[in-house]
């Protein structure tokens, strides 16, 4: 019997409907659309502003998506794992609100937050209930309001991020197709250059945490920015030798959006040209770990069964990695 591989078999995404934009943030804070544009290639982004609605709405939407695009019934879902930074609540796990939100009865559910490398390290973990047959139909969402953490006084990283989700299906292959192998890395020194001041354990909220802005975050820029350049080059350059695959063999790199200069930096270090890079932080911003899913939703007419994919990504803590996959269907 053929091994099992884990393929993505179908896509979806969603972004709430009001767009913030640079014009917008000029009336905010002491930023321009020129400034913003050139050092982070973002326009726009999309922003969760219906109240009452949180990160498992912006997945529901997303999971929605795809199991209507796939043809998939949401009673045969075994699992749904959320990469999220921004859970709807400390618990339960924003995968069990989404799991019942769109009725998938029989999927239990779990959360991974590994920050905007969330989503990389959930497929990964998604793809091991495959490989071992003990499922045959995962859903991967990721998901995240950043909206909810972003210190819009604080103009250095207010006009970063958006709000978002994406997902993915995962499900037994016997062809060979779908993830294939991955280096996933983390390094705890990374913390103080991009975290969350307060909120959990350490430094649950508290009239001081809240008088001192501490429950957004909080990003070194230029040392964040060294460190996710040659995490992302690094951890590639490990994949594609582990595959014995040169760049040439690499039909798309599948970045995590959260700066152009990061993504341009990484395809240059890496030889890709750009025109098989999939960006679209122009549009939605940095989504944290919905980030790479929705670069998949918006290229899937552009992938073809056989493709090689490299996702890679970085994120706070530090977390970061890269992995193979092989694209498992033409376009719809």
């Amino acid at each position: 019997m053929a091994r099992l591989t884990a393929a993505i078999t179908g896509v979806g995404g969603y972004l709430p409907p009001d767009i913030l934009t640079n014009a917008d943030l000029e009336k905010m804070v002491d930023t321009n659309d020129e400034w913003i544009t050139s050092r982070t290639g973002i326009q726009e982004r999309h922003i969760l502003k219906e109240e009452g609605k949180a990160t498992s709405d912006l997945g529901v939407e997303a999971v929605k998506d795809l199991l209507k695009k796939s043809n998939t019934s949401k009673d045969d879902i075994d699992l749904i794992i959320c990469a999220t930074v921004t859970a709807d609540r400390v618990f339960p796990d924003t995968a069990n609100n989404i799991s019942y939100k769109v009725g998938c009865s029989k999927a239990f559910g779990f959360d991974v937050n590994a920050a905007c490398s969330g989503f990389l390290y959930s497929l990964n973990i998604g793809a091991k209930f495959i490989e071992s047959g003990t499922y045959q139909k995962v859903i991967v969402v990721g998901a995240d309001m950043m909206t909810s953490i972003v210190d819009y006084q604080d103009r250095t990283t207010c006009i970063l991020f958006g709000d978002g989700a994406g997902a993915v299906l995962l499900e037994p292959s016997e062809e060979g197709f779908g993830i294939k192998n991955a280096v996933l890395k983390a390094d705890g020194s990374g913390l103080p250059f991009l975290h969350m001041k307060a909120g959990g354990s350490l430094r649950p909220p508290s009239i001081e945490t809240i008088q001192n802005r501490e429950h957004y975050a909080y990003q070194e820029g230029k040392h964040v920015f060294k460190r996710a350049v040659n995490g992302m080059v690094e951890s590639t350059k490990e994949v594609l030798k582990q595959a014995n695959l040169s760049t040439e063999d690499i039909s798309w790199v599948v970045p995590h959006q959260a700066n152009k200069r990061i993504i341009d930096s990484v395809a240059h270090m890496l030889d890709f040209p750009m025109e098989r890079v999939m960006v679209n932080i122009h549009k939605y911003g940095n989504t944290t770990a919905a980030t790479i899913p929705l670069c998949l939703n918006d290229y899937e007419n552009q992938l073809k069964k056989g493709d090689k994919l490299i996702i890679t990504a970085f994120g706070g803590g530090f977390t970061w990695g890269s992995t193979l996959v092989e694209w498992a269907y033409d376009p719809l």
